[in-house]
């Protein structure tokens, strides 16, 4: 077995339209990088519509795609998909067996995605070359529970649907206040059936009577502080756990996948409950931890040997010019990392690549037909990425080193 395994990361990919007939060098810079990996890996943010067809159940945010962009994503170089994410479930669960039915055909790795809760979570193991890589994909949402799979049950089919990690909104407040909310819920009689009702969710989140009070879908926990954080249902995390730690004791290298809308206001803060999903499922044998959901590259950090990305931001994202409010340059820049890895699946090193989705001048113009690739970052272009990028590392305790426009990380 060759001892060194090469796997390429990437940000988001919501694709809409088939770029292939893209010829700009600087695109294919990038595909020369992605194809120097063993392995490239990337979340393929939305469903296919596919001869399941299928119902939008979303507003101005709906998105599908014909199954012609996956062989997009195929020509680019990718052969490694997470499904997991709020546009999966776009069109339902028809949209769910499509885009299966399509990403299996064409002979990805895959998971995120299942005909039940029990195949969605499941870790899917595929060999590359003499190395067994496996994939445990979750979505913490917000989103409603119907887009979630579930096992049948007695008198009820199963529901093909995302691999959930539920998250609750968990608002903190202080003793006086927790109070107040306690002395408005018994007026109104607000109960624990009105909280089963409310959105008609699969099941009521779990609360600690002493100390939380659940009104709609938000939680209020008594503190020392006013804060926001979330809750994380531990059979959930748990089941996760499980299928990570079992590919892992089968020699598999693990890619943790989390994709999520919870995200901090400010977008480059991880917050603490992220740090801690991901360092336990390193803990139970993940060779690495992915992450998706902000719109913008947070930093990396190394935690046993292993790498932790906690957003890689975006690599296509084709949305409507006319709806865009993502107007931060940041939103349009990220980077590609080759993660090398031993025979015991620790981290020997990470070189980053910088891109700009549609390069510099695509800053400057909010059109999608100038955004629909990203390009390998130059110049001071790399530099600011991999600054920005290094310095927030380091405060986790990663050292990045630059030199021509790539940044280099040693295990």
């Amino acid at each position: 077995m060759n001892d060194r395994f090469t796997l390429a990361v990437t940000g988001q990919s919501l694709i809409k339209q088939d770029v292939r007939h893209v010829r700009t060098p600087a695109f294919q810079d990038v595909q020369v990088v992605l194809r120097k990996a063993d392995l490239a890996f990337t979340n393929f943010e939305g469903t296919i519509r596919g001869k399941h067809g299928g119902w939008p159940l979303k507003g101005s945010f709906f998105g599908s795609s014909e199954p012609v962009v996956l062989d997009a994503l195929q020509a680019m170089g990718f052969q490694a998909l997470s499904l997991s994410n709020n546009h999966a479930f776009d069109l339902g669960p028809s949209g769910v067996l499509s885009t299966l039915e399509e990403v299996g055909r064409r002979g990805f790795l895959h998971a995120g995605l299942g005909r039940n809760q029990a195949e969605a979570a499941q870790a899917r193991i595929g060999t590359i070359g003499q190395r067994r890589v496996a994939m445990v994909a979750m979505d913490g949402g917000p989103g409603p529970d119907f887009m979630y799979a579930a096992n049948a049950d007695k008198g009820r089919p199963e529901r093909p649907g995302v691999n959930r990690l539920r998250l609750s909104q968990l608002i903190e407040v202080d003793q006086a206040a927790f109070e107040q909310i306690r002395a408005v819920r018994d007026r109104v009689g607000y109960t624990a059936i009105d909280l089963t009702n409310d959105s008609q969710p699969d099941d009521p989140p779990r609360l600690d009577p002493e100390a939380e009070i659940g009104i709609a879908r938000g939680i209020f926990r008594r503190s020392n502080r006013f804060g926001r954080s979330v809750k994380i249902d531990e059979n959930d995390i748990r089941r996760n756990l499980a299928s990570i730690a079992s590919a892992a004791e089968d020699g598999c290298l693990v890619i943790a996948y989390l994709h999520h809308h919870h995200w901090a206001s400010d977008w480059y803060q991880v917050p603490e409950w992220v740090s801690s999903v991901a360092k336990r499922c390193i803990d139970a044998g993940a060779a690495m931890f992915v992450s998706h959901g902000a719109p913008v590259l947070q930093p990396i950090e190394i935690y046993r040997r292993r790498p932790i990305f906690y957003s890689l931001g975006n690599f296509i994202f084709h949305v409507r010019s006319e709806k865009s409010t993502w107007t931060a340059p940041e939103v349009w820049e990220s980077i590609v990392g080759l993660c090398a890895f031993g025979k015991d699946n620790n981290l020997i090193d990470i070189a980053f690549h910088p891109v700009v989705i549609g390069g510099d001048d695509a800053l400057k113009n909010s059109m999608l037909e100038h955004r629909l690739v990203p390009h390998l970052a130059t110049g001071s272009s790399a530099e600011r990425i991999l600054c920005r990028f290094g310095e927030q590392s380091g405060k986790l305790g990663a050292r990045i080193e630059i030199s021509d426009g790539v940044g280099l990380l040693r295990g």
